[in-house]
């Protein structure tokens, strides 16, 4: 998409909205963590100013993700409690997050509800075809993450290539997004508004759980982090700030194992919410980043030999850039390191070191696909 005047905001009545569910939701959450719960931040300070430091939307200069453990399905918005109202009620300066499309877009209440509440419909493998890491709804997380211009792809040929191929340039992606109506689709079917379309979100904040489900596991450990993480990480322009949190207490409060009445929430419970330190993103993944731009020049240059005109769009990958066994394995290496970042600070709070393997998702694997429920090394895992 590539707009010569992008709009700078949604309408009034969009940001009004979005505001009070947002602001609504804010102030639930922290009435309820704080007046019914006995809740600790750590970090929280240092976080605050990183978000004061982003108010001035068009002085941002870079996306802002943060990443953490997910031990209930409410912790997202209850984390978010631990902030100040007035940060709730300023959806400009707030986290965009990537929601369960078979959950929170089910149907045109939920679907608007959480749109204005800023969030992403993201299908998940286990309940869609769609569920990849290439879905449309990355793309446009890539680009909240980053600011315009967003060329949009214009090919003239296809290149016709053999599996054998490297590089294989073939199935390149056409652009989801429509510059007329603004929006894009998840499945061919339903319609979106892209907000990245407009001035006010660039370079936003995008909240992510990598574990992709709810794992409450005894030793507070964590699932293997899936690659989407590492999309946000590689592709977004200029590199983001990374600030990793650890979550510990939220899961007494939505127990996987709870009984009737299984959807109120628990209280009196003791729930930890720990910021980690901002990562040295050049430090961490600069190198891998390095290693990403050299692929997708090898790409552009394989279509330049083809024949293939073509404006690069952030976001849109050729399919050596989705499966080649050099992208996966930046992807898998982006991922480890993230998840080592959130594991710094579950190392703060005092718990022994988990089992390297745990970060493996061969080690995941030996369960198979099961549904929700306790698992063999004792923890629970929930459908979201």
């Amino acid at each position: 998409m590539s707009l010569q005047n992008p709009p700078q905001s949604p309408s009034w009545g969009y940001r009004t909205t979005s505001s009070l569910i947002m602001g609504i939701a804010g102030a639930i959450s922290r009435g309820f963590l704080f007046g019914m719960n006995r809740t600790e931040t750590i970090g929280l300070d240092k976080f605050l100013e990183t978000l004061d430091s982003r108010k001035d939307v068009q002085g941002r200069e870079r996306g802002l993700i943060t990443v953490s453990n997910h031990v209930s399905v409410i912790d997202d918005p209850l984390i978010w409690g631990v902030l100040p109202l007035k940060y709730g009620f300023n959806p400009s300066n707030h986290r965009w997050s990537l929601g369960s499309y078979d959950i929170c877009f089910q149907n045109k209440f939920l679907s608007s509800f959480f749109t204005y509440g800023q969030v992403l419909p993201t299908h998940r493998g286990a309940y869609s075809t769609y569920g990849t890491p290439f879905q449309p709804t990355m793309t446009e997380a890539i680009r909240l993450l980053s600011s315009q211009p967003f060329p949009k792809t214009s090919t003239t040929a296809r290149p016709i290539l053999t599996l054998k191929d490297p590089l294989s340039t073939e199935s390149l992606l056409s652009d989801p997004f429509t510059s007329g109506a603004f929006t894009y689709s998840t499945n061919d079917q339903d319609s979106f508004i892209a907000p990245s379309i407009y001035t006010s979100n660039k370079h936003a904040w995008i909240h992510i759980f990598p574990e992709g489900r709810v794992h409450q596991h005894p030793q507070k450990t964590l699932r293997y982090f899936k690659w989407g993480v590492s999309r946000l990480i590689l592709e977004s322009d200029p590199l983001p700030d990374i600030i990793p949190i650890f979550i510990d207490g939220n899961q007494q409060i939505m127990h996987e194992a709870r009984t009737f009445p299984r959807f109120i929430p628990r209280t009196g419970k003791d729930v930890k919410i720990v910021f980690g330190e901002k990562v040295d993103g050049e430090k961490v993944f600069g190198e891998l980043r390095g290693k990403w731009k050299t692929l997708v020049e090898l790409q552009k240059k394989a279509l330049d030999k083809k024949g293939v005109t073509q404006e690069w769009s952030m976001g849109e990958l050729t399919e050596g850039l989705k499966h080649s066994a050099e992208a996966q394995a930046l992807r898998k290496e982006v991922t480890l390191r993230v998840r080592m970042e959130v594991l710094k600070v579950r190392r703060s709070l005092g718990y022994p070191d988990e089992d390297p393997k745990q970060g493996l998702a061969e080690t995941w694997a030996e369960e198979g696909v099961k549904a929700p429920g306790k698992m063999k090394d004792g923890s629970w895992v929930g459908k979201t």
